[in-house]
């Protein structure tokens, strides 16, 4: 059995070493003894989202924001698709926003029914959240200086205010959040590839992610212990 994983717009959307999401999913399935194939594609490229079962987009800059949407633009009806087929798909900073109706005033993708603004100052700072799906809260860090708007079924919480923020709809999971946010939050971490490797009608062996759940626990000890 083979995963097929893209890192898309691998050289313009990825700040703050966002390609570790790439790296631990590759990490958990080469421990479950399958052989993991990764395609690095960006906007010179023809993509056949099909041939994929897992995407990843990371952060970029705001300019290298707008040539990947650009790009991605033309790829609407499939990417369409391919979240409603329920493939997997992972965004986080802000490549999240090209899902949207608008960033700013410019038309997004249009998948979901929320839109970005700009925002006067950055929004820096870790931040705890609950998940509308796993019962452990979620650890993150945001670097952005946009928002989301009219987000009316947010993936996450955070504990200590009212801000919601994120979108999870079948397979397709988007959020501000950096971290790398698979290696600070080893339970979605496993939430993923479990059910990536059961959409394939594959068993999950027990994951190594004891050092993972070390480092989560002594943050959430050390910083929100309830």
């Amino acid at each position: 059995m083979t995963i097929n994983i893209l890192h898309l717009y691998y050289d313009l959307m990825n700040l703050y070493g966002e390609s570790g999401n790439v790296k631990a999913v590759m990490k958990s399935l080469k421990n479950q003894k399958i052989k993991v194939v990764l395609d690095e594609l960006s906007i010179k490229d023809d993509i056949n989202f099909w041939k994929y079962d897992f995407i990843y987009i990371g952060s970029g800059t705001e300019q290298n924001q707008l040539l990947a949407l650009n790009h991605i633009l033309k790829y609407k009806e499939d990417i369409k698709k391919y979240i409603e087929e329920g493939k997997f798909f992972l965004s986080t900073g802000n490549s999240y926003e090209l899902f949207g109706e608008k960033i700013n005033n410019i038309k997004a993708l249009d998948m979901f029914k929320y839109s970005s603004i700009s925002l006067d100052e950055r929004r820096v700072g870790d931040i705890v959240a609950r998940c509308n799906f796993l019962k452990d809260k979620i650890i993150g860090f945001q670097n952005q200086g946009s928002i989301i708007i009219k987000n009316n079924n947010p993936m996450f919480e955070d504990i200590n205010t009212d801000y919601k923020e994120g979108v999870h709809y079948k397979n397709f999971f988007g959020t501000y959040f950096i971290g790398p946010i698979l290696i600070r939050n080893p339970h979605l971490h496993k939430y993923i590839i479990t059910n990536l490797l059961k959409n394939k009608n594959l068993k999950t062996k027990p994951l190594d992610l004891k050092l993972d759940l070390k480092a989560y626990k002594t943050y959430m000890d050390k910083y929100h212990k309830e």
